[in-house]
C-alpha cells in the first residue's frame, strides 16, 4: 500500500467515485475496505427466490441536479423510479409524506375540511412545511393537526430510529420529511429519480472497473493505520505514507475514541418470505405505534419484480451501532454533545495535510445517495 499515491477507505459510494476519479487522473489507488464486498451499504444481490435485495436497506437514487444524473448515468443504466412510502398509524395506512390524505384517513369529514381549509389560508403559495413548524402555530386547527402527527408518528419513530428523546436530536432530523398542502403522493419531489436496470453492485463494478484502482477487502483500516501525531505524519503497517489518504470510516474509530466513541445507530433486519404477491400497499411503510421494528420494506416493490406468487420483505429493527460487532454504523446521531465531540476529531484531523474527511460516517453528517455523490466529487478538488 506505501506505493500507492492515493489511499482510500471505504468502498462505498463516497469512496468510489474519489477512487474513480483520481484513478482517471493518472493516481494509484489502493481502496482498503473492511467488509467482504464492494459498494458499502449499498450492496445488493439476487436472493433464492430470485428477487434483488438490499442487504442493508433500501436505496433510490433521487436528485434536483442534472450533472449529479449525468455521473451516475456514465455507469451504468438506469428506470425511472418513483418511490411511494407510507406509515400504518392507528391500524390504518397513509402515505408519507403526510398530506391531505393523512387529514381525511384520521379526522371526520367536517373537522378534515376545516383544517385543510385552515392550511390553505395560512399557506397560499407553499407546497409543505416541517412538522416543527406547524407545532408552533397560531392557528389552533393546524397545530392540532401537527399534534396528532408528531405524538402518533414523529416522537415514537425518532424514538425507536434514534434510541433519544425529539428534544434531543438536532433539529434537521425532524425537518427531512415534510408535511405536504395537497394530495400528492411520493417520498421524493426531485426531478431525477431512479433505480438501476441491473443492480447498484454492477453500477459499483463499472465504476470501479479502472487499471489504476486496487481494492482490498477484509481489511481493518483501524488495524492498519498509525497516525504519528507529533510530526502528522500516517504509517501503513509502520511504513510511512506519502500519498493522500481519503477516510470514509467512522472518525473517532480512527482517533482510538481518545474524545469518547461518537453515537451511530445501526440496524437489524428480519427476512420473511410470503406466498403472496403483494404485503403492503407500499414498497416502504412505517409502523411508528409497532412495539420494536420501525418499518418493513417490501423489495419485489424496489423496484417492481415478479417472483411468482410470493413476495419477500425484511423487517428493521433500530439498535445503537458498536464497534467491533457485526452491525454496521449507519446513521451519526445528531445532537448538540456529539456534535461538540465530532469538532473535537475535525481539529485533530487537522493535525494530518494527507488527511481527507469525508462520506457521512467521517463527516458526520446524515448524506442522501446524491449529496454523498456530490460530496465525493468536491473532495477531490479540495
Amino acid at each position: 500500500m506505501i506505493d500507492f499515491d492515493i489511499l482510500v477507505v471505504g468502498c462505498g459510494l463516497t469512496g468510489s467515485v474519489i477512487a474513480r476519479e483520481l484513478a482517471k487522473q493518472g493516481k494509484k489507488v489502493c481502496i482498503i475496505e473492511r467488509r467482504n464486498h464492494i459498494a458499502g451499504n449499498m450492496y445488493d444481490y439476487v436472493d433464492k427466490n430470485g428477487c434483488l435485495v438490499s442487504l442493508y436497506g433500501p436505496h433510490t437514487f433521487h436528485t434536483k441536479k442534472k450533472k449529479l444524473y449525468d455521473y451516475i448515468c456514465k455507469y451504468g443504466d438506469w428506470q425511472n423510479f418513483k418511490l411511494t412510502c407510507g406509515a400504518v398509524i392507528n391500524g390504518k395506512y397513509t402515505p408519507t409524506p403526510f398530506n391531505f390524505q393523512t387529514i381525511d384517513d384520521f379526522f371526520e369529514a367536517k373537522k378534515a375540511n376545516e383544517i385543510k381549509d385552515a392550511i390553505k389560508k395560512e399557506y397560499p403559495n407553499q407546497e409543505t412545511a416541517t412538522v416543527t413548524e406547524l407545532l408552533n402555530h397560531k392557528n389552533p386547527l393546524i397545530k392540532e393537526y401537527a399534534t396528532f402527527l408528531f405524538e402518533n408518528d414523529y416522537s415514537l419513530y425518532t424514538a425507536k430510529q434514534w434510541g433519544c428523546s425529539p428534544e434531543e436530536i438536532d433539529p434537521s432530523v425532524l425537518k427531512r420529511v415534510p408535511v405536504r398542502f395537497n394530495y400528492e403522493v411520493g417520498y421524493f419531489e426531485d426531478k431525477f429519480q431512479v433505480m438501476p436496470k441491473t443492480s447498484f453492485i454492477n453500477f459499483f463494478e463499472n465504476l470501479l472497473n479502472h487499471p489504476n484502482i486496487e481494492i482490498h477487502l477484509n481489511e481493518d483500516a483501524t488495524k492498519t493505520i498509525k497516525l504519528e501525531d507529533k510530526s502528522g505524519s500516517i504509517y501503513i503497517k509502520d511504513e510511512r505514507f506519502m500519498g493522500k489518504l481519503f477516510f470514509t470510516g467512522a472518525i473517532d474509530e480512527l482517533f482510538g475514541c481518545k474524545y469518547g466513541k461518537l453515537p451511530y445507530r445501526s440496524l437489524r433486519f428480519e427476512w420473511k418470505t410470503e406466498n403472496k404477491q403483494s404485503f403492503q400497499n407500499a414498497p416502504v411503510v412505517a409502523y411508528p405505534q409497532a412495539k420494536d421494528f420501525i418499518r418493513i420494506t417490501e423489495y419485489t416493490k424496489v423496484p417492481v419484480q415478479d417472483i411468482g406468487d410470493k413476495t419477500v420483505y425484511a423487517v428493521e429493527y433500530s439498535l445503537p451501532y458498536k464497534a467491533g460487532e457485526t452491525n454496521e454504523p449507519y446513521y451519526p446521531v445528531l445532537t448538540e454533545e456529539s456534535k461538540a465531540v465530532y469538532e473535537k476529531y475535525r481539529v485533530e484531523a487537522e493535525k494530518y495535510p494527507q488527511l481527507n474527511l469525508c462520506g457521512r460516517l467521517g463527516d458526520f453528517k446524515y448524506y442522501n445517495m446524491d449529496q454523498a455523490l456530490e460530496r465525493a466529487l468536491e473532495c477531490i478538488t479540495q
